[in-house]
């Protein structure tokens, strides 16, 4: 089977540069909506899009470890008091297993 494609596409298809010439400078402030250039069709990024990059913004400044829940465990270990808790150890793999759809 083959199939023959002709013709040129559409022309919204054809562009992929930035729209009216303009680029977004890198790290640029992010706070307001993004407009496209005067004289044609505009584009704004609200609502769900500003609170995906407030989340985004605090996500970036938050710490990845609980300092506060390693000193805790760091603690226990040394007194002898920590237990593991091997049911939540596999019900947490398992959980993960399935996610990934093995």
């Amino acid at each position: 089977m083959s199939q023959k494609i002709e013709g040129t596409p559409p022309a919204a298809v054809r562009s992929t540069g930035p729209i009216g010439g303009r680029v977004a400078p890198a790290g640029g402030e992010r706070s307001r909506p993004v407009e496209a250039s005067e004289g044609g069709d505009s584009l704004r990024l609200t609502g769900e899009a500003a609170s995906l990059q407030a989340m985004q913004r605090e996500l970036s400044s938050a710490s990845a470890v609980d300092n506060n829940r390693v000193q805790a465990v760091r603690e226990a270990l040394q007194a002898g008091t920590y237990q593991v808790n091997a049911e939540a150890i596999a019900d947490g793999m398992l959980s993960l297993e399935r996610q990934l759809g093995a």
